[in-house]
């Protein structure tokens, strides 16, 4: 495995600019890392490493973006209702997802593909995850594979299969994740075709081959509720659902056993013209009514979002674009810092509201407002939105 693993630090990286492509992993110093104070600063070192292509892989959305614009409208769209005089000179943040103890509520989410952007593709961020004391999904379209991402790290790790095959293709990854130690499953269930993406598609990026994408788009297209309940009665491993967007939809799932309804529209990736994920939130917390876990993601960037998804109901919330750029300005030490200054962030927040347990937050935390800007994939960090330019 470790000889496969020098193997892939090798080759060129597709995504990150030739004069940058130690950005991966090698040749980045975690001292340097460890003193970087904001979130923005990894973005726009990220920004720096990635050419376009790369850059549009993470931050793209699909066709006009309207469902990923619609995810930061929904955070935006809500604000806090401190309190104050309370004792918060010990704040822990620390959580219970999925059975296992968290540092904080925030998981790695599955993300496919990331050897175009970065050295190693997900094992820098597993062993980030693992250092730092949270979970992590690990995509079956995303490299080094199954069992090398699995020996990578001994944290816990989530297995999220895309179908390519029948009921008997579906069973072997999955009896293999099982074999090696994952501690959970997870079925993507918002990519019976894969969205349209024209930002890629202008450049004329495709990541697949017409036969390819026709091909897996079919055997995606087959999965129905049927699979769903044959993994279920096969498995004892924690059974996830992730791309879950109607209350509908997470009350069939929480009739079928499923451990925990994740809430994504695939951060806008795929349908276009879909509601922000915190719109989601409550209609789909009142159909699981405590029978599932809640997961979320979408847009996902700073502490405070955390902590909106929380005060809400969800149990935990996931990262995807926000670990990525870590991965692609830093590789595992840039992973570990975004995860340190989101504790950080979440840490502060929660003693401003006047908190010392993430338990001790709820509805009355949270009211409507009105955003302060238009939303944008960076629009979480304005300071460094106005140097990304035509990206």
């Amino acid at each position: 495995m470790r000889e496969k693993a020098k193997r892939l630090l090798s080759p060129p990286v597709a995504g990150i600019n030739a004069k940058h492509r130690q950005s991966g992993g090698e040749g980045v110093s975690e001292e340097e890392f460890s003193q970087i104070p904001v979130l923005g600063e990894i973005v726009k070192r990220a920004h720096r490493n990635l050419n376009q292509q790369g850059w549009d892989f993470i931050a793209g959305g699909g066709e006009s973006e309207t469902s990923l614009l619609r995810n930061r409208l929904a955070l935006d769209s809500l604000a806090f209702r401190p309190r104050v005089l309370r004792d918060v000179e010990h704040v822990e943040a620390t959580a219970v997802m999925l059975g296992a103890a968290q540092r904080i509520p925030v998981m790695l989410a599955p993300m496919g593909g990331l050897q175009n952007i970065a050295a190693g593709g997900m094992a820098p961020a597993l062993r980030a995850a693992a250092r730092f004391g949270i979970t992590a999904y690990v995509s079956s379209v995303v490299d080094p594979g199954l069992e090398d991402c699995r020996a990578e790290a001994d944290g816990q790790m989530i297995y999220q299969l895309y179908t390519r095959g029948g009921p008997d293709w579906m069973f072997e990854r999955f009896d293999r994740a099982r074999e090696v130690g994952y501690q959970g499953i997870c079925l993507t269930v918002d990519t019976a075709v894969q969205g349209r993406r024209d930002r890629s598609a202008a450049r004329n990026f495709q990541p697949l081959t017409p036969s390819d994408q026709a091909r897996r788009g079919s055997l995606q297209a087959g999965l129905d509720w049927d699979a769903v309940g044959q993994v279920r009665d096969r498995y004892d491993l924690k059974f996830i659902l992730k791309g879950i967007n109607t209350a509908a939809d997470a009350a069939k799932a929480v009739e079928m056993g499923i451990d925990a309804v994740h809430i994504s529209n695939h951060g806008g990736r795929q349908l276009d013209h879909g509601r922000g994920t915190m719109d989601l939130l409550g209609p789909i917390i009142e159909a699981v009514a405590g029978k599932a876990e809640i997961i979320i993601d979408g847009g996902f960037c700073r502490g405070t979002d955390i902590l909106k998804a929380i005060a809400l109901g969800a149990d935990g919330v996931a990262i995807g674009r926000l670990y990525g750029w870590g991965l692609a300005a830093g590789g595992e030490v840039g992973v570990l810092r975004v995860l340190e200054l989101l504790e950080v962030e979440i840490m502060n927040a929660m003693a401003l509201l006047g908190v010392t347990r993430l338990d001790q937050l709820g509805p009355e935390y949270i009211t409507p407002s009105a955003p302060v800007r238009r939303p944008s994939v960076t629009s979480a960090f304005p300071h460094w939105e106005m140097d990304f330019g035509e990206y």
